[in-house]
């Protein structure tokens, strides 16, 4: 399943995950976030829960967004092919 998700689904996924960053998660928990809140919440429901914490806390999310991107770069090195 993961090898067909483009990571800017795989971020938005990972932030609306519970895994925290202070958790200081390895590659495989990253993995396993991404596809629990996906198999949660769905493409969509992950995508709304980002636009949601983006407008009501704004200077928390952006951390986030910023620690999820990474953390995604990390467990996923190697990009999903463009559609």
């Amino acid at each position: 399943m993961t090898a067909l998700l483009d990571d800017a689904v795989r971020t938005e996924a990972l932030f609306a995950s519970d895994l925290q960053r202070s958790q200081r998660p390895t590659s495989e928990s990253v993995r396993s976030a991404v596809i629990a809140a996906l198999e949660r919440l769905g493409a969509g429901g992950c995508a709304e829960l980002v636009a949601q914490e983006f407008g009501e806390h704004p200077d928390c999310a952006l951390g986030r967004m910023q620690w999820a991107r990474h953390a995604i770069r990390d467990a996923f090195p190697n990009p999903s092919p463009a559609r």
